[in-house]
């Protein structure tokens, strides 16, 4: 078999995308009306009021149920919208409610690019398009209100007061006048020392979140963002900066959270432990058999329990009372409860600490406790959690997930004093129930002290190895979260769909016809076509190449926290594996522009996997592989 290089497998694949010129391989493509259909074909008809031109969108991936909000951004062809015009969103013939801002201009000031947001959509089913229509003021209030102390949100379903002094994130989180969650604010522990060999010895220190900005960068009637800057502290000093930016849609209940951090620690000293998000639960005095906790799992499996327990007792509740407890819903009154229960009841243990641990890509277990001091039971195990919990009563409670959990390993979810008048829930992102974060550089530079030395080391391993090369000091680590406030405690089954929007936010965008008659690409790439035997055998092999490297992500498990995203670089014929050991051979870091070949493979094809592999490996490499600190110099993480 004839051998070939990635660099030239990467080289043939972008040309092979690119080849013809783009309108003449449109032209052709649409021959087919059932091509069109599905891509969502655009002749550059006008459309709609005012004979404007229409831009044809799609949904990523078509939601099954109602939408919690949406952001994309259009392209415009040159000349064709001017700076001010407004714009209508339309699913059918129905007008819906958009907010509209501007992205960028083509030398002649008409509009290149233009973002929108859509609010909560109940069904989001049926055809979508944008068009521009004359200049008109964007109806409806503003989110955000503001007093002399404090920001209030309100989108109609949630409101959130945030402090304009003080170091919460949110103060409260509330729907239909009920506090759902208070006092949110970040947390950050670091080890003193690492654990190599047997030391089992060492300190760890307890940071919190220093805010020392907070700016509301939108304000609108369908969108609002809250961008919280600051950096962990203690008593002594202050680690890993953070941005937080949380996002509020129009009659949604849910707020987006989006946790950057920035890497300033010291790698041989400082050993970040766990790093999260933590806030109270308000229980509102109801009782502990109404106390409800769910974890997703598999496949929209969920664990549910509740604090305490009224099955599988020795003395029968009555099944007006199980069922209500398995629902989720009420109990009874205790009055109800036959004596052989109810004079017993403080007999039933109340499990309020609970915790999903997910360590590697293939398992997680979920463990309980009665309270700090006590053994804790293991409940359940599984493969790959959807990494979303839930603590609340059927008078509310609030629903919260950190997407890409499994995929971006070591990760927990930690409720505790659930049976307690305030509960507490910390989404990890680093778990602490882990291995601490090793940042340590993998080798002493094994004599490399002048260039000629680092010459031959470059020509042995592919290693640009330089002193403090190195160094993790300036990268970054972007995370997402949801936080829903639920006037209930959900079904599975809705708690199911909740998940979903976590882990795959929905995408509304153009579809792939319409960004190529946009021109703002040029000719970069071409719509698929197979009309002709040479040209299917071309995107017979560019499918291939996509599918091969998608499989090698599943089957090489490349994941982890600060390596989701990435490819390896080469691969190890004689030992039939990547070459995850060899310098430079190893972690990608997108030198081949990876990234670039899978854009322009999303954009001609639509596909939702390339989508999601594209956007995984360049939040990674623009962030992971780069330094975002001025302080630092340029970070070499070949096998980070």
């Amino acid at each position: 078999m004839k051998k070939i290089t990635r660099r030239k497998f990467v080289k043939n694949s972008v040309m092979a995308a690119a080849s013809g010129p783009a309108f003449a391989s449109l032209s052709a493509g649409l021959t087919s009306p059932g091509w069109a259909a599905m891509h969502g074909a655009f002749t550059g008809k006008t459309t709609g009021a005012a004979g404007a031109m229409a831009a044809p969108l799609h949904w990523l991936e078509q939601p099954d149920e109602p939408v919690c909000g949406a952001t994309w951004g259009v392209p415009w062809p040159k000349g064709a919208v001017k700076a001010d015009s407004g714009f209508q969103l339309l699913q059918g013939n129905v007008e819906k409610p958009v907010q509209t801002w501007p992205l960028a201009y083509w030398p002649d000031g008409t509009l290149k690019w233009t973002a929108h947001a859509l609010a909560h959509a109940e069904a989001p089913q049926g055809n979508w398009s944008i068009q521009p229509v004359k200049p008109q003021k964007q109806p409806g209030k503003a989110l955000i209100g503001e007093t002399a102390s404090h920001w209030k949100i309100d989108t109609g379903k949630l409101q959130c007061t945030i402090a304009k002094n003080g170091n919460t994130l949110f103060e409260t989180l509330s729907t239909e006048n009920k506090t759902t969650a208070a006092n949110a604010r970040l947390v950050l522990l670091v080890q003193q020392q690492g654990t190599d060999d047997e030391e089992t010895s060492f300190g760890v220190s307890r940071f919190e979140g220093k805010i020392s900005k907070l700016t509301i960068e939108q304000n609108g009637p369908v969108r609002a963002v809250v961008k919280v800057e600051g950096s962990h502290a203690d008593a002594n000093r202050q680690l890993l900066p953070f941005t937080i930016r949380l996002y509020f849609y129009a009659e949604s209940e849910a707020v987006r959270l989006v946790h950057t951090i920035i890497y300033d620690a010291d790698e041989t000293k400082d050993f970040i432990r766990g790093v999260g998000v933590r806030f109270d639960i308000p229980f509102q005095n109801q009782e502990l058999h109404n106390r409800h906790i769910r974890f997703a799992g598999e496949h929209d499996g969920i664990f549910a329990e509740a604090v305490r327990g009224l099955t599988g007792l020795r003395r029968d509740p009555g099944k007006a009372f199980t069922d209500a407890q398995v629902a989720g819903k009420a109990t009874p009154g205790n009055e109800q409860l036959p004596d052989s229960v109810s004079k017993r009841l403080q007999y039933i243990p109340a499990f309020g600490n609970y915790t999903l641990f997910q360590p590697t890509p293939d398992a997680f277990e979920i463990q309980k406790q009665t309270k700090s001091g006590h053994s804790w039971l293991q409940s359940a195990f599984g493969k790959r959690s959807a990494g979303t919990g839930y603590v609340g009563t059927p008078a509310g409670g609030m629903a919260f997930g950190i997407r890409n959990f499994w995929q971006s390993h070591p990760a927990q979810l930690d409720i505790r004093n659930a049976d307690q008048d305030n509960g507490e829930v910390t989404l990890w992102l680093w778990a602490p129930r882990a291995e601490p974060m090793d940042m340590r550089f993998y080798h002493d530079g094994m004599g490399q002290d002048t260039y000629a030395e680092q010459l031959e080391g470059l020509e042995i391993t592919y290693e640009d190895y330089e002193p403090g090369y190195g160094r993790p000091y300036g990268v970054a680590r972007t995370s997402e979260m949801q936080l829903w406030a639920l006037p209930a405690t959900p079904s599975n089954a809705a708690l199911a769909g909740i998940v979903r929007q976590i882990q795959s936010p929905p995408v509304l965008l153009p579809t792939p016809a319409y960004l190529v008659t946009s021109g703002v690409f040029g000719s970069a790439f071409s719509l698929p076509d197979r009309s002709v035997p040479a040209k299917e055998k071309i995107e017979k092999q560019l499918d291939f190449y996509f599918e091969y490297y998608k499989k090698q992500v599943e089957e090489r498990h490349w994941y982890g926290f600060w390596n989701y995203g990435d490819f390896m670089h080469s691969y190890d014929t004689d030992r039939h594996v990547w070459k995850y050991d060899v310098g430079g051979f190893a972690w990608d870091n997108s030198e081949l522009s990876t990234d670039i070949w899978l854009w322009y493979h999303f954009l001609r094809t639509g596909r939702s996997d390339a989508f999601r592999l594209a956007e995984a490996m360049t939040r990674h490499t623009g962030e992971g592989m780069c330094t975002i600190s001025a302080r630092s110099r340029l970070s070499g993480h070949d096998t980070m």
